[in-house]
């Protein structure tokens, strides 16, 4: 039985068409990413597939449940964590876990071991009884995590859970997507940081325009590409190099900064790094560094969308 069933998937509203059709499984155990840009309907089909909106055609199914016939024994088996916190901030942190355990019909006993668990877990046990009006971003966001696993769910839905967060929190709620996958969750994970979704994911979607693009292990889909490779290098002085000159060499095709370094996209490396070569002797430049890369999976989500990889998620 697949965790996740979405069997042509469509839904419209009124002349726009978000979901064309759209087919894909996710197994029990699987960490599953869901990438594309703005618009391209991943919020959609995580409202379709928890049960807020129903589809226009086609149906989803979670843990073999039909989510429009069988709405509400579906969603006792899921944990929902939206892009937005969504805790009141009137409330204190407990209080939030507790007003959610009993949205859920988790007993008394349960709630309150798995919810001091939970704080601790996120790092906010010093912060049990405080108001959470004066919390940070990231601190609000770890709590609307906790609150989302609050029913310890078989599956859970994140929706851009890093998106604008400082480091700690990020890899707290890194390492805690880890430790789920590792006790057996399955997790759908929408993200617009490609290099996430690299890090965490069993398999990627790329979803663009309603329409499913690729599914594969991160790994695979960079092998569908292998002829996009690059260069990476870094000068000294940094200030002195020219894109457009960089981008004059022979067999390069684009040219992206990384930081202090320059990244020359080409189909021969080696042709390449003799241009370079040259390029910094004529400029009285100094090379400190200089390395051959493979295709990334940024690489992938361009070539199949046209886009950058900076498109997020939140459109529909």
């Amino acid at each position: 039985m697949h965790a996740i069933e979405a069997i042509s998937l469509e839904k419209r509203f009124g002349t726009i068409q978000a979901l064309a059709g759209i087919s894909f499984s996710v197994e029990e155990g699987e960490t599953f990413g869901f990438l594309g840009p703005n618009g391209a309907g991943k919020t959609t089909t995580i409202r379709i597939l928890t049960g807020m909106t129903e589809p226009t055609g086609g149906s989803g199914r979670i843990f073999g449940r039909d989510v429009v016939q069988e709405k509400i024994p579906a969603r006792r088996e899921i944990g929902i964590v939206h892009e937005t916190s969504n805790i009141y901030t009137d409330l204190s942190a407990w209080e939030n876990l507790m007003f959610t355990a009993r949205l859920y019909n988790v007993g008394k006993r349960e709630r309150e071991s798995r919810a001091l668990d939970l704080l601790s877990v996120f790092g906010l046990s010093g912060r049990k009884d405080d108001k959470t009006k004066g919390f940070s971003k990231g601190m609000k966001r770890r709590l609307t995590i906790a609150m989302g696993l609050i029913n310890n769910p078989r599956l859970l839905f994140l929706d851009e859970p890093t998106s604008g967060l400082d480091v700690q929190s990020n890899l707290i709620i890194r390492d805690v997507i880890r430790r789920l996958a590792g006790e057996g969750v399955t997790i759908f994970l929408t993200t617009h940081n490609i290099e996430e979704a690299n890090i965490l994911c069993d398999r990627v979607a790329i979803i663009n325009r309603g329409r499913i693009a690729a599914i594969d292990t991160p790994e695979r889909l960079k092998k569908t590409i292998q002829s996009v490779q690059s260069i990476e290098v870094a000068f000294d002085p940094p200030g002195a190099v020219r894109a457009e000159d960089l981008a004059g060499i022979d067999q390069v095709t684009g040219v992206r900064k990384m930081g202090d370094k320059i990244r020359l996209i080409t189909g021969d490396p080696p042709a390449v790094i003799v241009g370079v070569t040259d390029y910094a002797r004529r400029s009285g430049l100094r090379i400190i560094s200089i390395n051959t890369l493979g295709p990334s999976l940024e690489d992938v989500f361009i070539r199949l969308t046209g886009l950058d990889g900076e498109g997020g998620g939140g459109g529909p």
